[in-house]
C-alpha cells in the first residue's frame, strides 16, 4: 500500500491535536470523519478539509475507500468501537487508554489478531522527541545499566489558549461512571506508558498511596519494581492549584529521570516549560561531564505529528508502531494496581490485574464537583 486512506471517528477535543499530522503527511488522505452530532462533523470536515461525513459508525466502517481509522470517541465507547473497525478489516489507531478495562483490552485484541489488521494505541509521549532521545540513549548503554526511573508530573493553572479553547461538554464522561478512575486513568496513563517504554522493561510490583483532590486531580506517590535484578521506579503526581505554569498545552508540568549504573538522563519537559534548562541533559559518569541535547525539539505539539506520521509508516512502510496493544494492556493492568494497592494498603503484583479497579471516590458527587469548581475559580480572581 503506497497510499493510506484514513477516517476519523470521533472529531472532538482530542481530534484537533491528532489531525495535523495525518493532514501533512503525503502518505495520508484523510478521506472521512465519523461524528453522531451532524453539525459538529459538518462544521469539522468544512474546517479540516475532508470530503465525507458519516453520523453512524456502521456506514462508515462500510466505506470500501476507507483504509484505516483514527479511534479518538470516549474511551468507555472504545471496545465496541476497535472490535467493529476489525470486522470491517481497517487498521486501527485508537487513542489512549486502550479501555476501560483490561478484560476489554485483551477482548479488543483478540478480535484484532483474528482480523490481522494493524493496531497501535496512539500515544503521543512515545512521539515526544526528547523522550525518544531518552530511550535511544537508554537502550544504547549510554547511562550503564538502568538502575532508577523516576517521573513527577503537577498541575497548576496556565493562560494556555488552547486550553481555554477545548470544548467543556468533552470533559463530561470523564467525570461520571463512564470513567472508571480520574486523573491517573485519563492523563497518567501516558507517564505509565513512559515508565515502560523508556528502559523497556516490565513492572512487577508496585506500592502506592493515592489520594483524592479537587474536581478529577489524584495527588500520588507509587514505587514500582521491574522484572529481573536492579532497577526500581517512582512516579510522583501533585497538584499546585496556586502554581502558574508557561504551557501552550495543558497547565502540567512534567519531569523525567533514567538513573543509570555510570550516569542519568534527564527530560526536562513535556507539555511545560518552567525551566531554562535544555530538554534533554545527560551526565556520564565515566567521563565525568554533562552532555546537552539543544538541538532536540522539545514541541509538544509536534509529538502528535510524530506519532500520527508513524501509524501511517506502520502501514505503509513495514515499520514498528508504539504503542502496541500488548503494552496498551499493561499500562492499564499499572494504573489499576496503583489504585488497588493504595486502597487495599499492600504490594499488588500487576500481572495480576484482570478487570478494572475504581478508587473508593470515584466518581466524585455533583457536589463535590460544582464546590471544587467554585474554589477553583476563587482562586483565579
Amino acid at each position: 500500500m503506497d497510499r493510506v486512506r484514513l477516517a476519523i471517528i470521533g472529531a472532538g477535543n482530542i481530534a484537533t491535536m491528532h489531525l495535523p499530522g495525518y493532514l501533512a503527511d503525503p502518505r495520508c488522505d484523510v478521506v472521512a470523519v465519523c461524528e453522531p452530532n451532524a453539525d459538529k462533523g459538518a462544521r469539522k470536515a468544512a474546517e479540516w478539509g475532508i470530503p465525507k461525513v458519516y453520523t453512524d459508525l456502521a456506514e462508515c466502517l462500510a466505506d470500501d475507500d476507507i483504509d484505516a481509522v483514527e479511534i479518538l470517541t470516549p474511551t468507555h465507547l472504545h471496545k465496541d468501537h476497535a472490535i467493529a473497525a476489525a470486522r470491517a478489516g481497517k487498521h486501527i489507531s485508537i487513542q489512549k487508554p486502550l479501555a476501560n478495562s483490561v478484560a476489554d483490552g485483551r477482548e479488543i485484541l483478540a478480535e484484532v489478531a483474528k482480523a490481522g489488521v494493524l493496531f497501535r494505541v496512539f500515544e503521543n509521549c512515545c512521539g515526544y522527541e526528547p523522550l525518544r532521545k531518552a530511550r535511544e540513549l537508554v537502550l544504547d548503554g549510554a547511562i550503564g545499566a538502568p538502575v532508577h526511573v523516576r517521573i513527577k508530573t503537577v498541575t497548576g493553572w496556565s493562560e494556555s489558549k488552547f486550553e481555554a479553547g477545548l470544548d467543556p461538554e468533552g470533559y463530561i464522561w470523564r467525570f461520571n461512571d463512564d470513567a472508571p478512575g480520574g486523573h491517573l486513568f485519563d492523563d497518567i496513563v501516558h507517564k505509565f506508558a513512559m515508565q515502560y517504554w523508556l528502559v523497556d522493561r516490565d513492572i512487577t510490583r508496585v506500592s502506592s498511596v493515592v489520594k483524592p483532590g479537587p474536581l478529577f486531580f489524584e495527588p500520588a506517590a507509587a514505587s514500582f519494581e521491574y522484572e529481573g535484578e536492579g532497577l526500581l521506579g517512582n512516579m510522583e503526581v501533585s497538584h499546585a492549584p496556586d502554581m502558574y505554569i508557561e504551557s501552550d498545552g495543558w497547565s502540567a508540568d512534567e519531569f523525567f529521570e533514567i538513573q543509570g549504573e555510570s550516569g542519568y538522563i534527564w527530560v526536562t519537559r513535556l507539555c511545560a516549560r518552567l525551566t531554562e534548562l535544555p530538554p534533554v541533559v545527560m551526565y556520564d559518569g565515566l567521563k565525568r561531564n554533562h552532555i546537552t541535547f539543544d538541538d532536540v525539539n522539545p514541541d509538544y505539539f509536534r509529538s502528535f505529528d510524530n506519532a500520527a506520521q508513524d501509524f501511517i509508516g506502520a502501514i505503509v512502510d513495514g515499520t514498528t508502531c508504539d504503542l502496541s496493544g500488548e503494552l496498551a494492556v499493561k499500562v492499564l493492568q499499572l494504573c489499576f494496581a496503583t489504585y488497588q494497592a493504595s486502597m487495599e494498603g499492600r504490594t499488588i503484583d500487576v500481572a495480576s490485574v484482570s478487570d478494572k479497579v475504581s478508587p473508593p471516590w470515584w466518581p466524585p458527587t455533583m457536589e463535590k464537583l460544582i464546590a471544587d469548581s467554585e474554589r477553583e475559580s476563587a482562586r483565579r480572581g
